[in-house]
């Protein structure tokens, strides 16, 4: 899986935990992307790894939009579950 275009070029993988255990061996799969410094998170059954070295931050409700690049981050209109005056 790191040969693939995606992890050459710095993007993100997704795939399958069991078989990734299956055909690479978690210990052998957590030693590769240590080696790269790249990230890997599991969540429901699959594998998330971040194919580049930059720093994660998690981002949960609510956080600043100041801290990333405010032109690219628009939220507009009202958020799901939000209460609103009326």
């Amino acid at each position: 899986m790191f040969s693939f275009k995606a992890a050459r070029s710095g993007a993100v993988i997704r795939r399958n935990a069991r078989v990734t255990e299956r055909v690479a061996g978690k210990q052998r799969f957590l030693s590769e992307c240590a080696r790269r410094v790249f990230q890997a998170i599991a969540t429901e059954g699959r594998i998330i790894i971040i194919c580049n070295r930059s720093p994660l931050r998690r981002l949960n409700m609510p956080f600043s939009f100041k801290e990333t690049a405010p032109e690219t981050l628009k939220v507009s209109g009202r958020r799901p579950g939000h209460a609103t005056d009326a």
